[in-house]
């Protein structure tokens, strides 16, 4: 059937399987918020959250896009430039993605609906971003981090600063990397008139920012630790993480991006699922041993 074809080559030009980069940070958010794990309803519609909410975002983003994607060789080749979906059904696709994020907002509590247009807002306005600031990384940074704090308010219906942190941590770390893979871009982004980071200081200007903002994510996630006094096995995936960024900033260099694709998804998504593991693994040890936060 030409619609169920349709949505499959939607699913498959927003690549949903990526979801793996936000939702364990939206998991880790949950079992903070829980001190173990969330009522099985609850964990459900927090994925159902998660998933429905970057399917909108990322097929808006192809939406908005469409004619930079074609005019770019790198993306020249995605589904709407290839005349594979038209742009009318990747509308009405992201809209029915939205509209089923907010019905399952409102399912948790009256918070988490009241905040879920927000939340749409913040991550359909990253689609535009690079086309008015430079920081557009940051954007896409806040787009990712909200959340674990999102998913702290559907557990617990009330906002905690602490976990604003995490959220904080997340920011960095999706601005780190997105800095790090729009460089594949610089040239493009010049001669479109598009804005980012490579394009304003430079390829080699744009690895110490990315450095640096990765270094911000791993004191925030120190931080992070601090306030909800982590334990050893948390600790240790900390220690993990900080490893592998450092070994994402070996395999690729300013003069060599030829394993941006490894850096950017094979790495990041073990980086999210290794945090999420320890500091999951650390609050099941505690609950169990019946120590308290």
């Amino acid at each position: 059937m030409p619609l169920l074809r349709n949505i499959g080559l939607t699913l498959e030009m927003i690549k949903w399987e990526h979801s793996i980069f936000a939702l364990p940070s939206a998991l880790t958010g949950a079992m903070l918020a829980a001190n173990g794990w969330p009522t099985l309803t609850k964990l459900i519609l927090i994925v159902i959250c998660m998933v429905t909410a970057r399917t909108a975002a990322m097929a808006f983003n192809r939406w908005a896009d469409a004619d930079i994607d074609a005019a770019n060789p790198r993306t020249a080749t995605r589904h709407i430039p290839a005349g594979l979906l038209s742009t009318r059904f990747v509308l009405f696709f992201w809209i029915a993605a939205a509209a089923l994020f907010i019905l399952t907002a409102s399912r948790l509590n009256r918070l988490t609906l009241l905040c879920s247009p927000l939340a749409l807002g913040i991550i359909l306005l990253y689609s535009y971003t690079k086309r008015f600031t430079r920081y557009s990384h940051l954007f896409l940074g806040l787009a990712l981090g909200i959340a674990p704090t999102a998913a702290w308010i559907a557990v617990r219906g009330s906002l905690d600063p602490r976990i604003l942190v995490l959220s904080l941590a997340v920011l960095f770390w999706t601005g780190g990397f997105d800095v790090l893979y729009a460089c594949q871009d610089f040239e493009f982004d010049r001669g479109a008139g598009l804005n980012s980071i490579p394009q304003a200081f430079g390829i080699a200007g744009a690895f110490w920012i990315a450095r640096g903002m990765h270094v911000l994510m791993l004191l925030s996630l120190i931080w992070l630790g601090s306030l909800f006094g982590f334990g050893a096995i948390a600790w240790a995936g900390i220690a993990i993480v900080a490893a592998l960024l450092c070994y994402e900033h070996l395999i690729i260099s300013p003069t060599d991006l030829r394993r941006m694709n490894a850096a950017f998804f094979t790495l990041n998504g073990i980086i999210s699922m290794i945090f999420f593991i320890f500091v999951a693994a650390s609050l099941l040890v505690r609950h169990s041993s019946g120590t308290l936060q």
